[in-house]
């Protein structure tokens, strides 16, 4: 159950409106009213960003669900306030509310591109392609005033380091003279996620995210400088989205996407009733019918964490819709694999005073 909503905070274009306390808080504070004060004026409930100064930027793993093994997210939480997004629960570990604090109280790192600079110089690096978006979106909107992800792709620039880029964001249309000279020379792709072609309903679900046609705007402009772009249709939810899952395809590759993915919707902890809330609030006759599609992919529950099925899903109806979208992305003429990035430049960048190479 989540707990009811403060009266005192106006929302505006959020994607929850709850702030239920993380797993491992061992009490929720729930507001009561005791007749003694008098009501306030309702307050907008407006984007706080706080600043971090980490001691390292770049994340490992050894997920076989995934096919990088080190990440760097400029920011925690995200203002985009997508209702699905399975980082929400990573607000858990800072005490914060998956909920509302998700996408309101977000942490921004502006030494992250002197971090990355020191990390990749240490004499036991090995390189490999870095991957960015892979928790929050390093577009988001506070990325248009604070610049991380743009000082972190000048430094990866200069060293000639691979790296991968997931977004929704239009600012990364800014920095196109950073990713168009690396996608030259093979050191750079770019996932542009699509959920939906209904600009409606991608307000209701991804409130503070560009618009579908925003999206497709980027991928065009993405791949006119030179970028290979995959169309990330990320989440599929049955019951809502799955009918446009060839009608994205196809108009992903009208805009020149050369790859396309999909992942059926993850709903792990506190993501679930998150999700089942925005159900009843946006689309009460659905609800009942979306989970229960949902948890047919699922093994009969909201999620399933098990490696080699949280991407996939499982059963029938799981198989079925990556078939519809296998079939749809060959007779598109989209290809099944990008070629890998170029790590074989990897190096320092000149220095003044130093001896450039002959050959």
């Amino acid at each position: 159950m989540l707990p009811p909503r403060d009266p005192d905070e106006l929302l505006k274009a959020r994607g929850a409106a709850h702030r239920p306390a993380g797993r491992f808080e061992p009490y929720q504070a729930v507001r009561e009213d005791d007749g003694w004060d008098t009501p306030p004026d309702e307050t907008l409930l407006k984007t706080e960003i706080s600043l971090e100064n980490p001691r390292s930027i770049i994340t490992r793993n050894q997920s076989p669900d995934v096919p990088f093994d080190r990440s760097v997210n400029p920011y925690r939480g995200c203002e985009h306030g997508c209702i699905y997004c399975f980082a929400r629960p990573s607000h858990s570990y800072l005490g914060l509310s998956p909920g509302l604090d998700f996408e309101t109280r977000i942490t921004a790192k502006p030494e992250a591109p002197a971090r990355l600079a020191e990390e990749i110089a240490r004499r036991s690096y090995a390189v490999a392609p870095l991957a960015f978006g892979t928790n929050t979106d390093p577009y988001q909107p506070a990325e248009a005033r604070f610049g991380i992800m743009r000082g972190c792709l000048q430094v990866l620039h200069d060293w000639n380091h691979p790296l991968s880029i997931v977004t929704r964001g239009r600012t990364i249309l800014r920095d196109l003279d950073l990713i168009g000279a690396m996608a030259a020379r093979g050191q750079v792709f770019v996932g542009v996620s699509l959920t939906t072609l209904d600009a409606a309903l991608a307000r209701q679900m991804e409130p503070r995210a560009p618009a579908p046609a925003t999206r497709l705007q980027m991928i065009r402009a993405l791949t006119e400088a030179g970028v290979r772009v995959r169309v990330m249709c990320a989440p599929i939810i049955p019951g809502l989205t799955d009918h446009e899952i060839e009608a994205l395809l196809a108009a992903a590759r009208d805009a020149g996407a050369a790859t396309a993915s999909m992942i059926p919707i993850r709903l792990p902890y506190e993501v679930a009733p998150l999700f089942r809330d925005w159900l009843d609030r946006h689309h009460p006759g659905k609800a009942a019918h979306v989970m229960g599609r949902i948890q047919a992919i699922r093994g009969g529950k909201d999620n399933d964490a098990r490696f080699g099925s949280r991407m996939r899903g499982e059963g029938v109806e799981a198989e079925l819709m990556h078939q519809r979208f296998r079939v749809a992305r060959k007779r598109l003429g989209f290809d099944t694999e990008s070629p890998p990035l170029d790590c074989s430049r990897f190096a320092p960048p000149p220095r003044a005073g130093d001896q450039l190479a002959l050959f």
